[in-house]
């Protein structure tokens, strides 16, 4: 079971704080910023993320969110119960 916080950015999943720590989902975008970070499942069962390794540098990481937004899933409307 997913444990933690989940971030969006524009109402798409970017990535969350899990136990493992700050990590985002795998995209040509994070994997350019951050080709040193080796993917790794957030919790058991999950797919995996990779660990974000450019905390120190706000800018580069302000500027990876950003440019990985169109390449993350659009947010699924929920169904409504009758």
């Amino acid at each position: 079971m997913m444990g933690g916080y989940v971030f969006y950015y524009k109402e798409r999943i970017f990535g969350g704080i899990y136990g493992n720590g700050f990590l985002v989902k795998i995209t040509e975008v994070s994997k350019k910023f951050m080709s040193d970070s080796e993917p790794e499942p957030p919790y058991e069962g999950a797919k995996p993320m990779l660990p974000v390794t450019i905390l120190d540098d706000r800018t580069a990481l302000q500027n990876m969110v950003e440019e990985m937004y169109p390449e993350l899933p659009e947010r699924k409307s929920k169904k409504k119960k009758v």
